[in-house]
């Protein structure tokens, strides 16, 4: 079985996700934007083995612990879409525009690509291309458990911003209704940012998603 603890971290209280096979204690990093120390005790006091890093996108919050990580740890960073190379390349000058800690720019072991699938332990989720937010923003699903790890493609109540350079709004409209909707209204999904959500009901509640698809 899939577990989960999300763990907020940064000035922007960024849900880094633990997640981990309940079978092996084999865990994932999702997102781990900043506090690394914070993040490597987490998965000491749950008695798990960290083994991946994996990334939903760019974005200097969701990915500012990742290369501190792998350098401690030898885990693999895993994800997104190449399309956010940019991002990544843009680290340090992303870290000065939002007051961060300087954060030089990195490279992921893996890029992904939709259709992909990560496997945790004997867990398996599948990698969903979903960008707007960003041009190389991915969502990771696992169908077993019905749970989606979403980024800032979707929030209990709202949608991603889309004015970041190569944002597009249309693009993300498009992958939540023709990829993230379709999953099923019983799926949970974590978001980047906010409490957890399920598809149904930002489907039937969502005042961002109530415009027609077509």
């Amino acid at each position: 079985m899939l577990k989960y603890k999300i763990l907020p971290v940064t000035p922007f209280m960024q849900n880094c996700t633990l997640l981990w096979c309940d079978q092996t204690h084999e865990a994932a990093l999702v997102d781990p934007g900043g506090e690394p120390a914070l993040l490597r005790k987490a998965v000491a006091e749950a008695g798990l083995t960290l083994t991946q890093l994996w990334l939903t996108h760019g974005h200097l919050d969701h990915v500012g612990a990742a290369d501190e990580l792998r350098q401690q740890t030898g885990c693999p960073i895993i994800g997104p879409h190449q399309a956010d190379a940019f991002w990544f390349e843009a680290l340090p000058a992303q870290s000065q525009m939002f007051g961060f800690p300087h954060q030089e720019s990195f490279v992921p072991d893996r890029w992904l690509n939709e259709g992909d699938t990560l496997s945790l332990g004997q867990e398996q989720l599948q990698v969903l291309h979903c960008p707007g937010h960003t041009p190389g923003h991915v969502v990771f699903y696992s169908q077993a458990a019905k749970l989606a790890l979403v980024g800032d493609v979707l929030f209990n109540g709202s949608i991603g911003r889309t004015d970041f350079p190569k944002g597009n709004h249309a693009d993300l409209l498009d992958a939540i209704n023709h990829k993230l909707l379709p999953l099923g209204d019983e799926v949970l999904f974590i978001p980047g940012h906010g409490p957890n959500s399920t598809l149904g009901h930002e489907r039937v509640s969502n005042p961002f998603l109530s415009q027609p698809i077509w």
